[in-house]
This record gives C-alpha cells, structure tokens and sequence, in this order.
C-alpha cells in the first residue's frame, strides 16, 4: 500500500462527523483515507494517525483465515457483515461488529465503508429490525401499517387469519377494497382518517365484523388506531392494533343480560306482566323474536298440571324487531306459538324439561326434534334460519315454554345461548312462579272479603242506596274495606263503613269480624258514639288475644299478619225526624249532598282510629232535607302516592256536584272520576238518598200516666188503623198497645208518649222517662200477671227496647197484610 493521498483525504473530516456513526473509508487497495469521530472514540485513534495506513494494522491478527474469507466474500458479493477483533490505541483488544459494503465515487473509484461499532452493543435500527420487527409478526394482536393513502404497507400474521387473507392481497389495497362486503368497514377508514389528520390516536374502538377464519358468526374486534412520524416528526402513515374480542364480549354482553333481567323482570306480581317484561329483554339483544306461553292454570293462581305435556298453553307474551313490515313480525310470533305447542316441544321441554335450537336453513335440522314441516317451511319463508326453544321453569316445575327465533341477527344459536337461555329463564321462572302464587292468594283474600261484604242492602222505603267496592290494583293484595246497610227499629236505618289496618286474607278476616260485631251491636240500638266505644273494646281484645305466648314456643306472628287496628264511621238515620247521627273513628267524613247539588263535608269529631283505646267518641246531628245525598267512603277513594287528601276531597265534591240519574250510575262516575286506573289501595263508596216519612204515615199521642187510659188508647189506634186500611191487625194491635201502655204506666214515669209509624211495617212504640229495662219471663199459672211482654213477643214480628238520653222505648213490630190488587176497568 503506498502513501499517497488519494480523493478522500482531502475531504472534511465533518462530512463524516454528519452521519453520527463510527465510520471508516477504504480504497480499493484497503487503505484509509476516510475516518469519524464516532471511529476515533470506538478505537481511540484520530484521523491523522490511521489515515493513509493500511486498515490490516488495526486487526488483532491480520493473517486469519476469517479475515482471507470475508476479504473474498466482499469482492465477490459486494459486502461483509461480521465480528473482527481490533488493536484499541490503548493496546486492550476490542471485539467489533463490522459491515462492509462498496460504492462507487465520483470519478468511478471503487471505494468500501465499513460502519462498526461494539459487540456489546445495539443499534436502534438494529433493534428496530431484530426484535420488534419479529415481535410484530408474530404478536397474538393483528398489527396493520398503512401509508398516508390508507393503503396497507405490511400486515402482521394475525392478520391473515390463517391464510384467508393474505398480505400480498392487502399491500396497496385500502381496507374498503380488502372487505368491502362488511358493514361499517367505513367506520373504520374514517378512525384511521382522522388519526392521521389530528394525530390524536383512537383506543378500544369496537367493530363488529365476520372473521375470514369464520362465518358463521359476527366477530367483535377491539381496535386502537396511532399515527406513523419518523424521527424528523414527517407524517409517513398511520398504524393499527386489532385483536378479536369476541369471546370476552360475548360473555360481559351475557352477564349484563342476566343482570339486566334480575332487575327488570319481576318488577309486578302480575303473571301476564312479568311474562311481558322477559320478552322485552331479550327483544333484541338476544333473539329478534320471542313468544312465550304459560299453562291456563298458572296464569289463575293454579298449580301447573301434573301431566305438563297435556296441559293447556296460553299465550302471554311476544315481541318481535320493529320492520317496515310490522305483520311479518307478528306473523313470526303467532307461527312460534304454533312451534311451542307441537308434539316435539311438549314431549321435550314440557315433558323432560331440556332446551334445544335448530337451524332452519335449507336441508338443516333434525328429524326428531324439527317443528312440524308447515310451521318450519313459513318461519323459512319468513326469513327466520335459527330457533330455540326453552322450559320456563321455577323450583323444578314446569311453568310453560318461550320459543326464541332469528332473522335479522346473522348468528345463529349456539350451546352457550341455550346455557344463557337456560339461566334466563330460571330467573324468570322464579318470579311468575311468584307472581303466580301472589295471585292465587289475592284470589283467595278476595273470595274470602267479597264473601264477607254485603249481597244486597236492606233500607226499608227511606232510603235509596248503591254501593261499589273496587280491590287494589294488581299489584297490591286486597284490604279490609267494607260498608254496610243495617234496618234499625222505628223506621231508621244504619249505614256503616270502615277500613281494617292490614292486607291479604288476615285483613278480610278481621274485616269480617268487625262487620259482624257491628251488626250485633247495631241491633242492641246503641248510639252511634256507644256503639265505636263498644267496637274499640272489641279491637283491643282481639289485638291482645293475638300476642304471641312467650312461652309458648312457635313461629312468630308477623307484622302483616297482626290485627294493627281499623278505621270506622257510623251513621243512624232516622226517617220521622229526618236527623242523621253520626260518629267515627278516624275515619274520613262523610259529605252530604243538598238537593241543589251544593256539597259540603260536616265538621265532625275525627275521633281515635279503634283499637288505641284513647279517648271517647262524640256523636253529631245533622239535618237532611228531602232526596239529601250522604256519601260514605273509605281513604282508598281520595288517598294517593301523588296527591294530598285535600285534592282528593276536592275531586270527590266535584264529581258528586253532577248528579245521575240512578245512584249506581253516579257511583260508576265517581270511581271513573277519581281512579281512572288500578287504584293503589282498595276504595269503597256507599251512597244513600234520603227519604222522610209523610205526616200521615206516623201518628203520636201524650198519655198520662193513669191506667184508665188504656182503654182510650184502644180506640185511638182502631181509628187510626182503620185511616190506614189496616183493620186485619186492630185486634193484634191493641192487645200489643194494652200490653205496653199498662208496663210503661206500672213501671215507668212521665212523660209517656204512644207512637204508630207505618213503613213497610206497623211499628208501634211506647216511650216513658225510665231507664229501666223491661225483662222476658214465663209466668206459672198461679201468678196473676208477667204475660205481658211474653204475649207481645208472640204477636210481633220482633220487639225490642232502645235507650233516649232520657228514659227508654219499647217497641214491637208487625207485618202488613198483603195490600189487594186494584183491578182497572177494561
């Protein structure tokens, strides 16, 4: 090698300083005559001590065959890579990594870079290529790059799904062109559009799509879309992760179902609701069409019939993909209908409880459990290619069958969707079955009150009276409301109504109860502030009766299944004197109806609900004209979630203020006036129009206390009767005025007054100013007297004796002789 400088010595040492690399230049001869300060710090030499000299002087020992052999691979191949062993000017040995390659200079010289830097060391390109480059390609997760045209420049091998799509198939095509056949493909090219536009990248995108790999059902692929920039900051493309999610979304999809439906199913105790609420879920997450059908007895309350593949279906729930065509949709429910109710489906979901699906395609399904070729040639025609069928089932009892089909969902059903569909309608099993037994107990609270309420209403000729008892809605059990009618003596009525503390069959029964202590108690003619005295003694004991024993062992007594206490208004009307007594328990006023239409709602003392045992009641008088309204009701009427009871108060004036022509049809109003819808709680209305008795209907003498005046009274009732047209009962009657007269004029003091009503009875009833209480007996033989009351009680229909705030009145009553009929002239 000679000394002689050539071309590149001259050149400056910074053009080399340029590249940042260790670098040095050979001539052809492999003489120096190029070197880096990157060269100068690897090996320690500077240019003016290795330039011109032969670049053999670095080696650790030139004469190694390696070094003959890469000298001969250079020549002939037109470069080297390698590791070489160099003298450091230090004098330690340093192992370099080398690669040689030639090139031509200006003038046509062949020159050689060798670029080297430590074994030890790697550099970024080196990395770049040698491990991330692998690393993608062979990454789990799909890596795509494309150019600033959204054309692919390389695609990792997840992205060829196996073969189905290959890369020299993509590189220079846009992803429209790769799958233009997949819906919201442009979705995708407009993530990768604006990433490379704003450079803010896109993660966690989502993208339903089919899988090359497999068609059979739609893929969900998670995305994440960056911008490309090379190490000056240029935009040179864009670059995009994708890995198929579907598993993992299908499962968290199937996991907010079932928790979606726990929560939303179930939300009533209505059978047909909750059969209603199942169809919504799964309508359309999961099936583009359900129908769901339940036995006949389950829908009643009833249990399910022993032999299920017999029993009778009824359907209760559909639900299909809104369409242009809204009858394909509904044609498809009522075909699954048909499908449910196939020998194939009774045998296998009613009878053995098992789920099955088919596909519906063309030559697809199996011959035992396919629907029956009509049914499954319309569900084809229709569109329908995949159908599930399914028990509803609730504590290992059947409970009817829900048919599942889909026509605008590609996928078709799977095993995971009949374990899905399985788990689903457990749960919704549970809660109809628990509607279904809610049912069966609201049927039975209902009998039961509905049982215990009055048939007809018995009020003589002085009042005209409608009633209408409306239970809760269907989503409450039934209450304790009740009203009744009660005949009193002397030509009074008694109208009662009241409310017990509680709901279900224990309320019905307490209901009863008291309705029947009222009646008892009504018949003793107690006034009306009396009588709630009576009835809340009777409250208190049946409360303390129900106390569970302490120690007695046994189940405790729950709190809806305790008697809490009752509400109650009680009313006395009497026809002579056109006065209404009224007293209540806490119970909500009555109002009163003038025959201009005014409503009013009287002031009375509210009164302690029964069962407190708190203060006395008060009782009050109210004058009612001729044809007055008094309506009584329970809090049910005028009481809700959403209103005060002043409004509701205010809504009952105003539909009382229009009268009907019948008191029924005013009824119907009122409720249709106030609860448009269920009501909330049970609501009862009880309306009475007034009717007073004419003058010469009831007929009243003063009698002195003298026994010489029986005799007198004699005549006075024979004139009377005989006014009357009643002369077949003078003879009873004055026996029965005899008898009275004498006892009041014995026994009692003054004042004593004799009193004749004629109603739909002949009343007769004697008053004196004393207390006392005439009493029963058989008198013997050698007593002269005690007949009297024995004698009266023979004669009269019935007798009694009720207490005035001064003294007592002892009355009998008697039938009136059928009246002859008026024979008009032809």
């Amino acid at each position: 090698m000679t000394n002689q400088p050539s071309a590149m010595s001259t050149a400056s040492p910074r053009l080399l300083d340029a590249t940042n690399l260790a670098l040095a230049v050979l001539d052809r001869r492999g003489v120096v005559v190029g070197w880096s300060s990157a060269a100068e710090a690897l090996v320690g030499y500077g240019d003016q001590e290795i330039l011109n000299r032969p670049a053999a002087t670095l080696l650790h020992n030139d004469a190694d065959p390696a070094i003959a052999a890469a000298l001969q691979q250079g020549r002939t191949q037109g470069g080297w890579d390698g590791a070489v062993t160099v003298r450091h000017r230090n004098g330690r040995h340093t192992r370099l990594m080398v690669r040689v390659f030639s090139w031509l200079d200006a003038a046509g010289e062949t020159l050689w870079a060798v670029l080297a830097h430590a074994e030890d060391q790697v550099t970024r390109s080196e990395l770049s290529q040698g491990v991330f480059e692998p690393l993608l390609t062979y990454s789990p997760i799909g890596v795509a790059v494309l150019d600033t045209n959204l054309r692919y420049l390389w695609v990792n091998e997840v992205l060829t799904y196996g073969g189905a799509a290959p890369s020299k198939r993509r590189v220079g095509q846009r992803v429209g062109q790769v799958f233009p056949q997949l819906e919201g493909v442009a979705q995708v090219e407009e993530q990768l559009r604006n990433v490379l536009e704003t450079g803010i990248p896109v993660l966690d995108f989502e993208f339903h799509a089919f899988n090359p790999q497999d068609s059979t059902r739609t893929h969900v692929f998670w995305m994440s879309f960056f911008r490309l920039e090379d190490s000056t900051g240029r935009v040179v493309g864009v670059w995009y992760m994708a890995l198929d999610n579907t598993d993992r979304w299908r499962t968290r999809e199937r996991e907010a179902l079932l928790s979606e439906a726990s929560t939303y199913i179930g939300s009533t105790l209505d059978v047909e609701r909750t059969a209603q609420e199942l169809t919504e879920i799964v309508v359309p997450r999961f099936a583009d069409a359900v129908a769901v059908d339940l036995f006949n007895s389950v829908l009643h309350g009833g249990d399910p019939p022993h032999e299920p593949d017999t029993g009778t279906l009824r359907a209760v729930g559909q639900r299909w993909i809104p369409e242009d065509d809204s009858e394909a949709g509904a044609h498809v429910a009522e075909l699954l209908h048909q499908l449910q109710d196939s020998a194939a489906t009774r045998r296998r979901c009613l009878h053995d409880g098992e789920a099955w699906m088919e596909s519906l395609a063309c030559g697809a399904g199996n011959a035992v459990l396919s629907a029956p070729p009509p049914t499954a040639e319309k569900l084809r025609e229709l569109g329908v290619h995949s159908v599930l069928v399914a028990p509803v089932q609730a504590r290992g009892t059947g409970l009817g069958v829900a048919a599942f089909a889909r026509f605008r969902n590609p996928d078709s059903f799977d095993e995971s969707d009949v374990g899905l569909t399985t788990e689903l309608l457990s749960r919704a099993g549970v809660c109809i079955d628990n509607a279904r037994r809610f049912t069966r107990e609201r049927r039975a609270a209902l009998t039961l009150q509905r049982s215990l309420l009055p048939r007809a209403l018995a009020t003589g000729d002085v009042l005209d009276v409608a009633s209408r008892y409306l239970p809760a809605g269907d989503l409450q059990m039934v209450g304790g409301d009740w009203f009744d009618v009660i005949p009193l003596s002397g030509a009074r009525v008694a109208l009662v109504v009241g409310d017990v503390v509680g709901r279900g069959s224990y309320a019905a029964v307490s209901m009863g109860r008291l309705r029947a202590a009222v009646r008892t108690l009504a018949n003793t003619d107690l006034p009306p502030d009396e009588l709630l005295a009576h009835l809340d003694d009777l409250v208190i004991s049946l409360a303390e009766q129900e106390q569970p024993d302490e120690e007695t062992p046994g189940p405790e007594v729950s709190p809806s299944a305790s008697f809490l206490g009752a509400t109650c208004l009680y009313a006395v009307y009497d026809a002579v004197t056109r006065c209404c007594t009224v007293a209540r328990a806490g119970h909500v006023p009555p109002a009163v109806v003038a025959p201009d239409g005014t409503v009013s709602f009287p002031d009375l003392p509210a009164g302690p609900p029964l069962g407190l045992g708190l203060s006395p009641f008060e009782a009050t008088e109210l004058q009612l004209p001729e044809g007055a309204l008094l309506a009584l009701y329970t809090d049910g009427l005028i009481k809700s979630h959403d209103q005060d009871i002043d409004v509701g108060l205010s809504r009952l004036a105003g539909a009382l203020a229009h009268p009907a022509p019948r008191l029924e049809d005013l009824c119907e109003n009122v409720f249709h006036t106030l609860l448009p819808g269920d009501p909330g709680d049970d609501a009862a209305l009880l309306l009475a129009r007034t009717h007073g008795l004419d003058p010469d209907q009831v007929s009243t003498w003063d009698l002195a206390r003298d026994p010489s005046i029986v005799a007198e009274t004699r005549g006075l009732v024979t004139r009377r009767l005989a006014d009357w047209h009643l002369d077949d009962l003078q003879f009873t009657t004055e026996l029965i005025v005899s008898e009275l007269v004498t006892n009041a004029i014995r026994y009692g003091s003054e004042p004593i007054k004799l009193r004749l009503i004629r109603q739909s009875t002949l009343i007769c009833e004697v008053l004196d100013n004393n207390s006392t209480s005439p009493r029963l007996r058989h008198a013997r033989t050698t007593d002269e007297g005690g007949r009297g009351l024995f004698l009266v009680a023979q004669l009269a229909r019935r007798w009694g004796t009720r207490y005035t705030r001064s003294g007592k009145i002892i009355w009998a009553e008697q039938s009136l002789p059928p009246q002859p009929e008026t024979s008009h002239p032809a």
